[in-house]
């Protein structure tokens, strides 16, 4: 069966179960879906749109999100999820690359956007309401205008699952083209196919299957392709439930949300359960001692049974696992799940595999890895001994990107004549296939006397250190620089003022420096005084901060 037949499957069977809510708003039944759908389809068909043809979606994950995203795939068309948080020339240069002919975009992104700069589309629609913001075609105008007429006529007994008649996929054809918010500074343009997606969302039911009415939660941004296979289409598949927070994802609005709805899985990325964690969990169990919050020492079974609970409860209480990728997970926060028994996993993947390479059950994880090659994916470690010496991650498979959209130079350097993808991730695998990633190429540092230093690892131990929230490890003039934000809140909370985070910085510093060989010592601490620049994955974008400013 191909993917869209799956979308059709899941949208009959599961007609008359809630399928798309906006938490604290509106709530879809898969019925509302696909009579959304059938309307989107008659404007499109009106408007003279294509099979084949670029539809753009930008803005906040919400239940007109997914429809949208739906109604396009469902129609031939091809997707291009941009991310909201994207700067608006970026989006203008994304929707021209592209070619795409509709944008569709939220309010909040609509405000900073100039539709002169984006010359090639037919028109821009609101994704919150779906009117026509801007109209350069007739066609457009009236489809649009008399789409609800014109459905009316052609199913005047209502629309019906046997209604419906979606276009027919190819495993070889687009989807979807993702533009990528690397750390490495520019956008691409990832071409993925069905056949990525389909092995993308039948992996996501080997590893963890969800039951049609389960509810889920979508925390991550939909116009990141971890988001849209796992939080969405994946629960599209499977007939679940899936909440959208329609805001900010902070810790707190997760932590709240989670405890209302209970959902039977969540995905995050590291920095949402590492906050979550040190605030909400650590706290209550060190609170009279003050102890640094992470080396809470473990001294019973009654002790791990409450913090694991505690942790449980916190997100809701009713998932079987939680599900984290995008970035490193901190080897010190691991250690404490590990420790009280926390349900998790890591996985690991890019935008090019669409996105999984590897993952395990959290039954079956390895501490510090991210698991083992995802079904249909060869995965190898570029080095004459992948067990000891670290070398670069390749691999190749069904997920595989079709390559970069009109930039073959890109494609021919990033996957080679063998099919072979590499991902600039540095890695060790062990004898029974887990993957434990060291950090990525272009980050490695050397030393004076040749010694490679994987920053990663020196910023997963800073992280954990008295009033650090985040820091970043560079060099310069052949020494080791610790940029790092502290956690204001919790410093002026405790009585500091700027002289004394300096003060506790540098005790960080000389603290760290007794765990580290002597070419990887820390020669200066500088404090950064917002937070770093991060992807839609929350990883630090590292090349805008190579140059230290003294």
């Amino acid at each position: 069966m191909e993917f869209i037949e799956y979308i059709q499957r899941s949208i009959t069977q599961n007609w008359n179960l809630n399928a798309l809510t906006d938490y604290n708003g509106v709530t879809l039944q898969y019925k509302d879906v696909a009579r959304k759908i059938a309307k989107f389809h008659i404007a499109m068909e009106m408007a003279d749109i294509k099979p084949g043809d670029k539809i753009a979606i930008c803005g906040r994950n919400s239940a007109h999100w997914a429809v949208t995203f739906l109604a396009t795939i469902t129609y031939g068309a091809v997707a291009v999820p941009i991310l909201h948080e994207f700067k608006a020339d970026n989006i203008h240069n994304i929707v021209n690359h592209s070619e795409a002919k509709l944008l569709f975009v939220g309010d909040q992104i609509w405000e900073n956007l100039n539709e002169d700069a984006m010359p090639l589309l037919l028109g821009i629609i609101s994704i919150p309401d779906f009117s026509i913001l801007i109209s350069r075609s007739e066609q457009l105008t009236y489809g649009h205008g008399h789409r609800n007429e014109i459905y009316g006529k052609k199913y005047p007994m209502s629309f019906r699952p046997e209604d419906i008649s979606y276009t027919k996929n190819k495993q070889d054809d687009l989807i979807l083209i993702n533009y990528t918010s690397g750390t490495t500074g520019y956008s691409k343009g990832v071409m993925l196919n069905y056949r990525s997606i389909r092995s993308n969302v039948l992996y996501c039911e080997e590893m963890s299957p969800l039951q049609p009415g389960d509810k889920t939660i979508a925390i991550l941004p939909m116009g990141h392709v971890f988001g849209m296979t796992y939080d969405f289409l994946f629960g599209i598949y499977s007939g679940a439930h899936i909440h959208f927070l329609t805001r900010i994802p902070s810790p707190k609005v997760i932590a709240q949300a989670c405890a209302e709805i209970k959902p039977r899985l969540i995905c995050c990325v590291p920095l949402v359960v590492e906050k979550i964690i040190k605030k909400d969990i650590l706290p209550k169990l060190d609170s009279k001692i003050g102890k640094l919050l992470l080396r809470v020492p473990i001294i019973s079974d009654k002790i791990k049974n409450a913090a694991c609970q505690s942790a449980i409860e916190i997100f809701g209480g009713n998932f079987y696992e939680i599900i984290v990728g995008g970035a490193p997970l901190n080897k010190e926060v691991e250690e404490f799940l590990r420790k009280i028994g926390f349900p998790y996993t890591v996985g690991y993947g890019m935008t090019e595999c669409g996105p999984l390479i590897s993952s395990s059950k959290w039954e079956n994880h390895k501490l510090f890895s991210c698991g083992t090659p995802a079904s249909r994916m060869q995965v190898e470690i570029d080095s004459p001994d992948p067990e000891n010496i670290p070398g670069e991650i390749i691999c190749k498979g069904d997920n595989l990107m079709v390559g970069y959209y009109k930039n073959p130079e890109a494609t021919a350097q990033a996957v080679d004549k063998d099919g072979w993808l590499h991902t600039g991730d540095l890695a060790t695998k062990d004898a029974n296939g887990h993957i434990i990633i060291r950090g990525r190429a272009k980050s490695v540092l050397m030393s004076a006397s040749g010694q490679n230093i994987f920053p990663e690892e020196i910023e997963s131990k800073l992280n954990n250190m008295p009033f650090v929230s985040e820091s970043l490890v560079v060099m310069q003039n052949d020494k080791i620089v610790a940029l790092i934000f502290p956690d204001f809140d919790e410093a002026f909370a405790k009585g500091l003022q700027q002289p004394d985070i300096e003060k506790a910085m540098e005790e960080n510093r000389l603290e760290i420096n007794q765990t580290l060989p002597k070419y990887a010592q820390i020669a200066k601490v500088k404090i950064h005084f917002e937070e770093f620049e991060k992807t839609a994955k929350k990883s630090i974008k590292r090349f805008m901060y190579q140059e230290v400013k003294e």
